[in-house]
């Protein structure tokens, strides 16, 4: 197994950015206690983690939820599933595993020291209306059709009018806030006539590269890198001019259009309706879709700094995102403002294992591994 995993290794950005660290716990939660790791993920007798699962509940009705709405992934993982909510009942004690049939595989992280990145992502509610009229003046656009191989208009042309009113599917009254949304991949819009808000699902990509703002404010020197959040970026629009915040999201050249649909709730890649803070977003050609991990997740305060605690959370694997590859989450966080908040902070470090029934002899960890959400990619602070 250790061939087969170790041909998947980082890129140098995120080395470099924990290269100059300490051998002691950051405020971005590094904690490099486990000793250097020679392979993504290390079978180990038990988890060196302390506490135990915060969110059993939710665990268990995410894995409802893949019941209801993938049953084929449902079927893959059942084993698991069952081992796991069996161990939940009987106090989720991290010593126990064993005793119910359970391998805990620890990640490698970003350094090889167990260190994984946590980034967030969530749904934002938008304010629009179905026509243009007063401050709702910025179109959201569904896919217009292109040929194969050909590429849509760029952001900056689409924002001069180079696709048809006909493509328009909402008007909101921020450009800001139809970037963030385009950033997470999906939205509530609220049409403010007293109806159900909208769940516009992600519909498709205009076929441009992905450049990240944060990283331009960055690159700029307009905000520090430990300083950048979509809280930071939300501060910088606020205090410059309409022009202004359009030549930024410009740089960004790619563009995401939605589908709209009515009473629908917010659902990853594998199509199963989303828990907060029980679900994440994953690369796949590392971890499959459905996958149930044991995360021990840094704590931030008010203002999105490490506490210095950890909590333990039961999460799987449900979504993808451009931005996230290797050894790096994004947690999902919510619908909202709150949730917004919180997704915009983290981009922390903490330890995962990866839960799996225990195999017979011989068996692999995965089989037939395959090789959305971009809410990390905003930030650009790798």
């Amino acid at each position: 197994m250790k061939g087969h995993w170790t041909k998947y290794v980082l890129t140098g950005a995120v080395i470099a950015l924990l290269a100059g660290c300490s051998s002691r716990p950051t405020d971005r939660g590094q904690q490099y206690i486990d000793g250097k790791l020679d392979q993504p993920l290390a079978l180990v007798n038990q988890p060196n983690a302390k506490g135990r699962p915060v969110n059993g509940k939710d665990f268990s009705d995410q894995v409802r939820q893949i019941q209801y709405a993938a049953t084929g992934l449902f079927g893959r993982n059942t084993g698991t599933y069952s081992a796991v909510e069996n161990w939940l009942l009987s106090g989720g004690d991290t010593r126990q595993l064993r005793q119910f049939g359970i391998n805990a595989y620890q990640m490698e992280g970003t350094d090889n020291y167990g260190n994984v990145q946590f980034t967030g992502y969530y749904t934002p509610v938008v304010e629009a209306r179905y026509t243009r009229q007063g401050e709702f003046q910025y179109p959201i656009y569904r896919m217009p059709p292109r040929k194969r191989g050909q590429k849509l208009p760029s952001r900056a042309s689409i924002y001069s009018g180079a696709l048809s009113d006909n493509y328009v599917v909402a008007y909101s009254n921020s450009l800001i806030d139809n970037f963030m949304m385009d950033v997470q991949g999906s939205g509530y819009v609220d049409f403010g006539d007293g109806q159900p808000l909208s769940f516009f699902g992600y519909g498709g990509k205009n076929g441009w590269a992905y450049h990240s703002i944060g990283k331009e404010l960055i690159d700029r020197g307009e905000v520090k890198r430990e300083d950048m959040s979509m809280q930071a970026i939300r501060q910088w629009a606020q205090e410059h001019s309409p022009q202004e915040v359009r030549s930024l999201l410009e740089t960004n050249a790619s563009f995401v259009f939605f589908k709209p649909e009515n009473f629908a709730p917010v659902r990853g890649a594998s199509a199963v309706p989303l828990i907060a803070k029980a679900s994440v977003a994953s690369d796949r050609s590392i971890i499959p879709a459905g996958t149930v991990l044991l995360a021990e997740v840094p704590q931030l305060n008010a203002k999105g700094k490490f506490n210095g605690q950890y909590e333990m959370r039961l999460m799987v694997a449900l979504d993808v995102g451009g931005a996230i590859k290797g050894q790096h989450f994004d947690i999902y966080q919510g619908i909202g403002p709150d949730a917004a908040h919180l997704a915009g902070f983290y981009n922390h470090y903490g330890r995962v294992w990866v839960l799996k029934s225990a195999p017979g002899s011989g068996q692999t960890l995965f089989s037939n591994v395959q090789s959305g959400n971009n809410g990390s990619m905003l930030l650009g602070s790798n």
